[in-house]
């Protein structure tokens, strides 16, 4: 061995760990009902948010990204597996789970993090969980190797007595609800001081990337706002022109830029895919407290535009150009990138309904033309193909007890019309019988798996 040799050893034996990381990290960042109003980067005249802002201006900003669902438990559901939450069970009726909810995520259902630890991985989630409080359900039995947050959302487990309209209130009373913060299943502070719960999360999350910096890891971060009721820190409460909610969303931002902060400052940045996105649409019924869709009609709740399309936002410096694009996309997408990351193969014997973003993401190329599916728990609603979208069923998000069905379906061009106002089914004809095809064959391939939401 010469001597040219002997010091390259000697200097790759002293670099950091994250020096010598080859397979990437993955951050998942996952808001609970933040509308596609809600951020600067998305149009809000009222809400700061620079360190979103920022993470827009350097990765790729998507304008027609989709949630999987219009609602908590099967977006969550969608987003770890890849797959429609009616092939895992997980929608139906009652919507979400509940403390009191018999089912959870399937045990079979293979998520990213079960894919990625069997690559490796570090595995992690921070925040709310709610997809399952039962054995074979629980963050531990579903891949991620540590959990630190809460079971479900923060509206439940209320005290008896609470006074009617205290979720949505401006003030609402911090002892309202005994859900319990947890890690690794065991319960840590009940009720969780929801006050802390944003900084806490994001403590623990740059522990994590620190502790971890040599790769790979997962992290799964699932943010509890800005769902209702509403808390923000002292240091961010009062601060915000749009009230409390301005206030969580504004440390929501300040949590992204400190995880950002972390992988720049722990030089692992340019090895690490972070991607924003939400659950749903904004919570509309809760007036002050519901947030904003921006143009796009209703919120969650709905398969209207504003009840599952989100924002989405994904930043890997030196990987991914800044830029903006109107490619059709979604949580379900994130699997098959994740995976496709991670040079781990697909899961065998599974239907995926996601397809891998690595050539929109890194080489700018288009995606495959591909239908978009709108589910109302396990009903087909809507479906969109290139800028046209379909109505065979609407329903508002709360409020209206039965869904009205069309025939022929409403149609809406969303390059034109994103705010859906204008039907123009009686013009076209020949993409109502588009869509329907599409339709047809994407129900030939879907098993309803067993109901979770009981």
């Amino acid at each position: 061995m010469n001597l040219h040799t002997l010091l390259l050893l000697a200097l790759l034996a002293t670099l950091p760990p994250a020096a010598a990381a080859s397979k990437p990290n993955i951050i998942i960042l996952f808001a609970d009902d933040l509308g596609y109003g809600d951020l600067g980067c998305y149009g809000s005249p009222v809400i700061r948010t620079p360190n979103l802002d920022r993470m827009a201006a350097e990765g790729l900003r998507f304008t027609d990204f989709y949630s999987a669902a219009e609602v908590c438990t099967p977006s969550r559901a969608a987003l770890l597996t890849g797959r429609l939450p009616i092939r895992s069970g997980m929608c139906g009726d009652r919507r979400v789970l509940f403390p009191n909810s018999e089912g959870g995520l399937p045990p079979a259902e293979i998520t990213i993090a079960e894919a990625l630890k069997e690559k490796g991985y570090a595995t992690m989630q921070i925040g709310k969980w709610h997809l399952g409080i039962h054995e074979g359900s629980r963050p531990l039995d579903q891949g991620f190797d540590h959990q630190f947050g809460l079971p479900y959302s923060n509206d439940m487990d209320a005290r008896p007595g609470l006074p009617k309209g205290s979720t949505g209130s401006p003030n609402p009373p911090h002892d309202g609800w005994n859900v319990a913060l947890m890690r690794d299943g065991k319960v840590v502070e009940q009720p969780a001081d929801q006050t802390t719960l944003t900084k806490r999360y994001t403590a623990e999350a740059v522990k994590f990337i620190r502790e971890k910096k040599g790769g790979p890891f997962f992290l799964y971060m699932p943010h509890t706002f800005p769902h209702v009721p509403m808390f923000a820190s002292p240091a961010f409460r009062g601060k915000n022109r749009a009230g409390i909610f301005g206030d969580a969303v504004e440390e929501l931002d300040w949590s992204v830029g400190q995880v950002l902060e972390a992988l720049r400052s722990e030089g692992i940045a340019e090895n690490t895919l972070v991607f924003f996105t939400s659950d749903n649409g904004p919570w509309l019924i809760m007036g002050d407290q519901g947030g904003s869709a921006g143009l796009l009609k209703d919120g969650k709740g709905s398969t209207w535009e504003g009840g599952m399309r989100v924002p989405g936002i994904a930043w890997m410096p030196g990987r991914i150009k800044p830029g903006v694009t109107s490619q059709l996309a979604s949580t379900m997408d994130l699997l098959p990138t994740a995976l496709a990351l991670a040079e781990t193969p697909l899961p065998k014997g599974v239907t995926l309904d996601g397809t891998d973003l690595a050539p929109l993401l890194f080489d700018s190329k288009p995606l495959p033309a591909r239908p978009f599916f709108y589910y109302r728990g396990d009903q087909l609603f809507a479906c969109r193909v290139g800028e046209w979208k379909a109505h065979f069923k609407t329903q508002t998000g709360y409020g209206q007890p039965k869904a009205d069905a069309h025939e022929p379906p409403l149609l809406f061009h969303l390059g034109r019309d994103p705010s859906e106002k204008r039907d123009v089914a009686a013009e076209h004809p020949e993409v109502i019988a588009e869509i329907h095809e599409a339709v047809k064959q994407h129900q030939a391939t879907v098993v309803p798996g067993v109901p979770q939401l009981k």
